[in-house]
């Protein structure tokens, strides 16, 4: 699975990189980054859904993420 982020949704709440660190960093500003590619590892995988979940403003995308 992949994950991104909106830059344009995104409003620098910091709950992406709280509950997912190694997936998600944050800029100088505090706003969300995707660390490396946005590839996500398989033990890594439920902690950035979670992220996903908890993003206020819906600013993570999930591809190939199996259902």
């Amino acid at each position: 699975m992949r994950v991104l982020i909106d830059s344009g949704r995104c409003q620098g709440h910091g709950r992406c990189y709280d509950l997912a660190p190694d997936v998600f960093g944050e800029d100088d500003e505090g706003y969300g980054t995707v660390i490396g590619d946005g590839s996500v590892s398989p033990g890594e995988e439920p902690h950035a859904r979670l992220a996903a979940s908890n993003c206020p403003e819906r600013a993570i995308d999930i591809e190939g993420a199996a259902r």
